[in-house]
């Protein structure tokens, strides 16, 4: 991997946060959701959100 400046890498933290942020809020909803259409919903959206969060931290390995 080339060199990767100051900038993006605070970048990257930003958005590796609002991923995990986003992961657990989902979660919580998707527990506290009594619809089952609105609970995969929200579990899709947290699993969305954790994917991103694990392929972006991939990309700093």
């Amino acid at each position: 991997m080339s060199e990767i400046s100051v900038l993006d890498l605070q970048n990257l933290r930003h958005l590796i946060g609002g991923y995990n942020t986003t992961h657990c809020k989902m979660t919580d909803y998707a527990s506290q959701a009594e619809d089952p259409e609105v609970k995969k919903l929200f579990q899709d959206a947290a699993d969305s959100a954790m994917k991103n969060k694990q392929d972006l931290m991939k990309f700093l390995s």
